[in-house]
């Protein structure tokens, strides 16, 4: 039987259209994804259907047929029934849950606070309820999160947090806009298999809002495929996947990273000298002790355990790992942001060794951001944001010059003033994810570094700009003989870059090695674990 029944739906915002007269239907007990890239009217497509999109003209007609009484059209009925039809009847998981969760109030409050409003039920039986919805999502101490903050949980038990409220009230329908992007691959797979557990238990149906393929071809029953407000093909996941008919979906398909590294050698091993070299790196946090003790002496956390490693000139060192592993900060420590004990040499030299020496190192090494939005100044323009390296490590070169080397590191990244008149003078807003992206790189590049450490540099685009990027880097690696020490948790992004590989877990290096022994041959269970959540 059809639960939902969506027809014309059109969405616009101050008079243009971002959803044009799409159809879809959803049965009950099915699982639909729907899938595009950033901007394509998927997540105001979830959200017009409860009437969330602020500020948005809906039009077209979204029948709902509830457990009990007659269908209901979604966008045409009062505000008081879609009030009592959403987290009843229809509830929604959102993509960010550290957003959508309420910092002052406990997990287990908020849960309560459903069954409260919805079923009536008193503090008591809310709470006991909260905490066995808690539980039957799987989330360690179920009675001990409940109590926590979100704050105080990890992104898969926020998300596993965010899953017990939208369920609590056992919904026909659920809405799980991006449930996975943030996180790691093999919470990832937990989440996924939690969703489709649960699903079957309550037999409700599924609204997948996501750009992530893979995750589509294992949870999915069927697909719709939107491109620039319009679904451009729908069907069986298996039918569509092997034979698409849209150029868009054949291009969202043909959008994994592809291998076009130079190759070495593997059977040649590390060498003994290279461009980074790190011996027995090791890197604390100071940490409160609890009680009395923490007034006489402070603890320690450490982050990273006796690190070592060799990257050579021209070649890739993937650095691999789940949230919390040590990636991000031994990145930080090559690039003499983090204090570390051990050795840890750029180019022959170690830092601290004074300003004039370390300004030196900082010319040989530059860095690429994972959000290129937040890396890159609002408030200054494109010739200033690409230059600045120029002001600070070529302070002689005159405006002209300047403007010329920044002119020539845009046209590599492929910006050009054809392109996008007035390209200088512009702001980073005005571009796309994918285009900042690419002004994160020239900036980087502009100095002429020899190696470049990528902090998630694909994490936050699409299939098709990750790609495009990723071809970037490989080219600009070729031609100019870079060196990458890739941080990634990703597992398609360092089968791609990467020549040698670090797997990072709990700060300790549990398998390194060259590409193809790592990943076609682990040897550590967390390896296979990381390699089997990736497929």
């Amino acid at each position: 039987m059809t639960l939902l029944d969506v027809r014309g739906l059109r969405v616009a915002f101050g008079g243009r259209d971002v959803v044009r007269g799409i159809d879809f239907t959803i049965a009950r007990g099915e699982k639909l994804a729907l899938v595009g890239e950033s901007g394509s009217g998927k997540t105001v497509t979830a959200l017009s259907l409860l009437r969330l999109a602020q500020n948005a003209h809906c039009s077209g007609s979204a029948l709902f047929t509830p457990a009990q009484g007659a269908p209901v059209d979604l966008l045409s009925i009062p505000e008081r029934a879609i009030q009592a039809l959403r987290g009843q009847d229809i509830a929604m998981i959102f993509q960010e849950p550290m957003t959508a969760l309420n910092p002052l109030f406990t997990i287990g409050e908020q849960i309560a606070e459903v069954l409260q409003l919805k079923q009536g039920l008193d503090r008591a039986r809310s709470a006991a309820a909260a905490f066995e919805l808690l539980e039957s999502t799987g989330i360690p101490e179920p009675r001990r999160r409940a109590a926590a903050f979100p704050h105080q949980l990890s992104g898969g038990q926020r998300q596993r947090a965010m899953i017990a409220m939208a369920l609590a009230c056992r919904p026909a329908l659920l809405l799980a806009d991006e449930p996975t992007t943030a996180l790691d691959v093999t919470v990832r797979g937990q989440i996924l298999d939690l969703l489709s557990e649960l699903q079957r238990a309550h037999g409700m149906a599924v609204l997948m809002i996501t750009h992530d393929l893979n995750l589509v071809r294992r949870f999915a029953d069927r697909v719709a495929v939107m491109e620039a407000g319009d679904i451009v093909e729908q069907g069986p996941v298996a039918e569509v996947f092997a034979h698409p008919r849209h150029a868009y979906t054949r291009r969202l398909i043909d959008s994994r990273p592809a291998r076009q590294v130079q190759e070495v050698d593997a059977a040649q091993g590390q060498p003994a000298a290279g461009l980074l070299q790190a011996r027995g790196v090791q890197v604390r946090y100071p940490t409160r002790l609890p009680g009395v003790q923490g007034w006489f002496r402070k603890g320690s956390f450490v982050a990273v355990k006796d690190a070592s490693f060799v990257l050579p000139a021209g070649q890739t060192l993937g650095v691999i790992g789940e949230s919390g592993s040590g990636k991000s900060t031994l990145a930080l420590a090559a690039l003499g942001l983090q204090p570390c004990s051990g050795e840890l040499r750029v180019d022959g030299q170690s830092w601290g060794q004074g300003v004039v020496a370390d300004r030196a190192l900082r010319r040989t090494m530059q860095v690429v951001f994972q959000d290129p939005f937040s890396s890159l100044s609002p408030r200054m323009t494109i010739e200033e944001i690409v230059g600045e390296g120029l002001r600070v490590h070529a302070p002689a070169l005159g405006p002209a010059e300047r403007q010329q080397q920044v002119l020539a590191a845009l046209g590599e990244v492929g910006l050009t003033e054809g392109q996008f008149p007035n390209l200088l003078s512009r702001y980073p807003h005005e571009f796309s994810g994918g285009q900042r992206q690419r002004l994160a790189i020239a900036r980087a590049l502009i100095v002429q570094p020899r190696l470049l450490v990528l902090d998630e540099p694909t994490s936050a685009l699409d299939v098709t700009i990750q790609k495009q990027v990723l071809d970037l880097l490989q080219r600009l690696q070729r031609d100019r003989a870079l060196s990458y020490l890739l941080i990634t948790h990703d597992v398609d992004v360092i089968r791609a870059m990467a020549h040698h590989v670090l797997v990072l877990k709990d700060g300790d290096i549990v398998e390194d090695g060259p590409l193809s022994q790592v990943l076609d041959a682990p040897r550590h269970p967390y390896t296979r674990t990381l390699v089997q959540a990736s497929r």
